[in-house]
């Protein structure tokens, strides 16, 4: 078994953090599933707009689509919802052999929406409906207005995807919400054994953004430039530790009992952006170091490609709680205020996806026009 496939012993699984025509038409997805066991795929407004925009695979497509006269959030929507339902039709063996627990496809709501409560819900609704896919996950950013709109999602039987976490309090909100929804449905005497969620802990960037803080007051005081340079390349795993702390309590906790002997599924964790952007750092640095039972890592090609080359597959994400707390607290000592930092990673992750998918769209105008 490569080191991919060892993730399985683990208790986690591999999701495929990329969408694009070719990965279907090629065989790459297919093979991925087969030799690498990977089980889901997820998607973003950056990897559509680099899928489309640049990909000649689209052209005909957009050509065809041109002839119809329509906008291009529509053209947009027509494309990606037919590489969505690739995706999901490869991976329906995996939803139906992990009971509905794997085999998902990520499909995210525009985030002109993140601050639109009832726009969410309704965009999300017409696009469960539109794909027509069992096993599709709707991606619903944490914001204020999100957490409410993933409750009521999830209310309503459709899967999601809560994106864009960074915070422990977002998560916790997150959480309550995907609790709150099937409880609900239980008492209302639906069923509550049907419906998947995940929460989506984006990791890499919190690295980044707080290592340019530690260097920046590194620069300050000279005389703990040395502790505050080696508190570097540690946040990110440490909050993911402490978010896997309270996934384990939360399903231990009599209220998700109740719903688990109903057979509900816990919302499990997810590790999003898990290429290292520090080339000092190993490559796998985000995979190894968060391993652990009931969740899942998600990887682009270049990573898949070089954790099956050099990984090593361990239980590594229980365990070090204490260390977690400890390195959180040092943080704070040193002047990084982790409140802030988490706040404008996701500003900063929602104008990103915002600015992609205007350019997509603008992409697409483009095409039709040409």
């Amino acid at each position: 078994m490569n080191a991919l496939q060892q993730l399985h012993r683990h208790g986690q699984s591999a999701w495929l953090d990329d969408l694009q025509r070719r990965l279907l038409t090629d065989g790459t997805l297919q093979r991925l599933i087969e030799a690498d066991g990977i089980t889901g795929v997820t998607s973003n407004p950056s990897i559509l707009e680099k899928a489309m925009a640049r990909g000649a695979e689209y052209q005909a497509d957009m050509l065809a689509l041109r002839r119809e006269r329509l906008a291009a959030q529509d053209v947009y929507e027509r494309i990606a919802i037919d590489d969505v339902r690739g995706a999901a039709d490869a991976l329906i063996g995996a939803y139906h052999a992990s009971g509905r627990r794997d085999g998902y496809v990520s499909l995210e709501v525009s985030p002109h929406l993140a601050h639109d409560t009832v726009g969410t819900i309704t965009e999300a609704r017409r696009l469960y409906q539109a794909v027509g896919r069992p096993n599709l996950m709707i991606k619903v950013p944490a914001t204020a207005a999100g957490i409410p709109a993933v409750r009521a999602l999830l209310g309503e039987g459709i899967n999601v995807n809560v994106t864009l976490l960074f915070s422990l309090e977002a998560y916790l909100a997150a959480a309550a919400a995907h609790r709150a929804a099937l409880t609900d449905r239980l008492d209302a005497g639906m069923d509550v054994n049907a419906i998947a969620s995940v929460a989506s802990f984006f990791v890499s960037r919190v690295d980044t953004r707080v290592d340019a803080e530690l260097e920046q007051l590194a620069g300050k005081e000279p005389v703990l430039r040395e502790h505050l340079l080696s508190l570097r390349g540690k946040a990110a795993v440490a909050n993911a530790r402490l978010a896997y702390r309270l996934y384990r309590g939360f399903v231990a906790s009599q209220p998700w009992q109740r719903l688990a002997r109903a057979g509900a599924m816990p919302q499990r964790l997810l590790w999003a952006s898990t290429s290292t952007k520090n080339p000092e750092y190993r490559d796998v640095l985000y995979v190894e170091s968060l391993i652990g039972a009931n969740t899942i890592t998600t990887l682009p090609m270049a990573t898949i490609d070089a954790f099956r080359d050099h990984g090593s597959a361990h239980a590594t994400l229980a365990g070090n709680d204490a260390g977690a707390h400890a390195h959180m607290l040092e943080l704070a000592a040193a002047g990084v205020d982790y409140a802030a930092t988490t706040a404008a990673l996701l500003d900063e992750g929602l104008r990103l996806f915002t600015c992609a998918y205007d350019a997509l769209l603008a992409a697409v105008s483009q095409a039709r026009a040409a």
